[in-house]
């Protein structure tokens, strides 16, 4: 028998349909190679529903929705679980990190995660205490947005037990709805607030009391973990700001902040800057979560028109997506719709890319005052707000909107009459993901030329591809942290990780079987899927490996104006990705490749995928 450590090496499994509840084994194997986190949902996912993944509906009963902890939860500083599934937006999978006390709640009720299965015919919400789990009736609760739902939480169960959750805009199944923790933290990639809204569960409260799974080296174990938080902890610029400084620093200097739909990526706009934010809004600095000596995050409260909104920092990617990427740049006003979409339970990332699309549409005259019952303008914080809500209540324009970019650009183009092309080219997405708030076109951010469009997670700036393969800049080394699972700002160097989780686990990884094998296991896994699809959208890698038409216009201002990617570049890396990945030409993993991972089972199926690409 082997022993596992850091793991229980069990699963809770719900079934809201016939309201069953088990405990599901996993072989310590299937640890070993799948880590964890997001490399395990890409497993679980792959035994249950890759043989029919293209007939699964993603809003639709036979949809799992995953929440994983991996070994590192609870013993690396900082805390985070992955919730994933089939995604609404992508139809493949991704694996979505958020801060959230219920990891170490899980973990201490004795299991490595929840899954949930089957669909209830009324709201519920799941309870779970140690080893005492109740689907309990949510009627009451449902429709309540996040603030008021965390009150009636605690009046409910008595105390602050960890939970995750959705508002409105889970309930009324938005794709860029997200599973929503602490009112401000939010697994917004890949829709998963949807997915549960369409299980009609409210929400998952875990009280866990029991001890963690042992480990296998404890004076490593002890000696690493300091060592890591005196890093981490000496981050002092992170510490200070957080992500909150992007605001300024991503647009002015490394010209790569999304503005008005991404028609520029450079602003000189002093006023929207953390400087401002910390001098006349935050109330609480720093806050962090449950065992994280980073406490990046900062509380900031603003009042607009008479109404108090208090909301996270604003992290930059809500900064940038609820300000800039919609002509916004009154800072107060940015706070209020960061706050609003907390609440709603809707990604900011995600929402924010489909708001400015719209409202580019509407500037332009694709749009009319008609088609959206009211005016819209950049940097009108009246109209923006209410088209926020407009799609989490799925009212009038917000119907369609509440569809995602890509599937609102098609649905427009139809009702429009249009080219489906001539509407996709202000749509700033890759595989129905909307990307992260990071441009590629100065070459001064973090994302490579083919960042996003080799990504299997589409538009996700958390997990971006990258050369070479064997090293940070490849989307191995993010599939690794999800599925350890590790926040991707207290992580270190991988030497470290590595060390970190062999001591913990009692494995042996080492840095040349991450690259080599784990990693690429996990990345050929999730491709698969993508490229499976289904059932209303699929994804041809000849077509939709690349980047949004917008990223290969020229910026037109700024310090890098005139930069821009071209797509012979793109072409060129992906040829030497996927090369590198042991991939053939169009990015299949190739039946070799699948062999050497151990994903025997698979080969049949990318058998099926090549004979439709013309290439088996």
């Amino acid at each position: 028998m082997i022993r596992a450590y850091g793991i229980w090496g069990r699963l809770l499994v719900v079934d809201l349909a016939s309201g069953r509840v088990s405990a599901e084994s996993v072989h310590p194997v299937v640890y070993r190679m799948f880590v964890g986190g997001r490399g395990l949902a890409a497993y679980l996912l792959w035994r249950e529903l890759g043989r029919r993944w293209r007939e699964v509906d993603p809003l639709g009963p036979e949809n799992m929705l995953l929440i994983l902890t991996g070994p590192l939860t609870g013993y690396y500083p900082g805390i985070k679980l992955v919730v994933s599934g089939k995604s609404p937006q992508s139809n493949g999978v991704v694996g979505s990190a958020v801060s959230s006390h219920v990891a170490y709640a899980i973990k201490a009720a004795g299991y490595d995660g929840i899954v949930v299965r089957g669909a209830s015919r009324d709201p519920v919400y799941l309870y779970v205490k140690d080893d005492a789990v109740e689907i309990r009736d949510a009627g009451r609760l449902w429709g309540l947005r996040g603030l008021e739902l965390i009150g009636a939480l605690r009046k409910e169960v008595g105390g602050d037990p960890p939970s995750l959750y959705i508002g409105p805009a889970g309930e009324n199944l938005v794709r860029t709805a997200a599973v929503m923790a602490r009112w401000f933290h939010a697994a917004g990639y890949g829709g998963y607030g949807a997915v549960m809204g369409s299980k009609r569960l409210k929400a998952v409260v875990v009280d866990g009391t029991g001890p963690l799974p042992p480990v296998a080296d404890r004076d490593e174990f002890l000696k690493l973990r300091h060592e890591v938080i005196d890093k981490v902890a000496s981050r002092t610029t992170f510490r200070m700001w957080g992500t909150t400084s992007g605001i300024w620093s991503v647009g002015h200097d490394t010209s790569s902040e999304p503005v008005r739909n991404w028609q520029e990526e450079w602003h000189d706009r002093d006023e929207f800057s953390h400087v401002v934010i910390q001098r006349r809004h935050w109330v609480k600095n720093p806050w962090a979560d449950w065992g994280c000596p980073l406490a990046c995050m900062k509380v900031s409260r603003a009042v607009v028109d008479g109404n108090a909104y208090v909301t996270d920092g604003p992290d930059y990617e809500m900064g940038a997506y609820l300000g800039s990427d919609l002509g916004l740049f009154e800072v107060d006003k940015v706070i209020a719709l960061t706050s609003l979409a907390d609440d709603l339970g809707l990604c900011g990332i995600q929402t924010g890319n489909v708001l400015g699309f719209a409202v580019e549409l509407y500037d332009r005259g694709v749009l009319s005052r008609e088609d959206v019952g009211y005016e819209l303008a950049w940097g009108d914080f009246g109209s923006l707000k209410r088209l926020l809500e407009d799609v989490a209540y799925r009212r009038g324009i917000g119907s369609f909107l509440a569809e995602g970019t890509y599937r609102a650009a098609l649905e427009i183009a139809r009702r429009k009459g249009l080219p489906a092309e001539e509407v996709l080219r202000y749509a700033v997405q890759v595989k129905g993901v909307g990307v992260g708030a990071h441009g590629i076109r100065s070459r001064r951010d973090y994302p490579q030329p083919i960042a996003y469009a080799a990504s299997v997670q589409g538009g996700d700036h958390t997990s971006v591809a990258g050369l070479p393969v064997d090293s940070e800049e490849s989307e191995i080394w993010p599939a690794f942290l999800d599925s350890a699972v590790v926040c991707m700002f207290t992580s270190v160097e991988e030497a470290t990780m590595l060390r970190f989780l062999n001591a913990v686990t009692g494995w042996s990884v080492t840095r040349e079987e991450l690259y080599r094998t784990v990693g690429p296991r996990i990345l050929a896994l999730q491709r698969v899927l993508l490229l499976l699809g289904g059932p209303d959208a699929r994804w041809d890698p000849r077509v939709h490996d690349d980047n949004p038409p917008r990223f290969y216009e020229p910026l037109p201002t700024g310090p890098y104006a005139g930069s821009a990617v071209t797509r012979e570049e793109v072409s060129r890396g992906l040829a030497d990705y996927y090369k590198q990945l042991g991939w053939d030409e169009l990015g299949v993993p190739t039946e070799e490749t699948l062999k050497r991972l151990g994903l025997h089972d698979v080969v049949e199926i990318v058998r099926g995928i090549r004979r439709e690409l013309g290439t088996g």
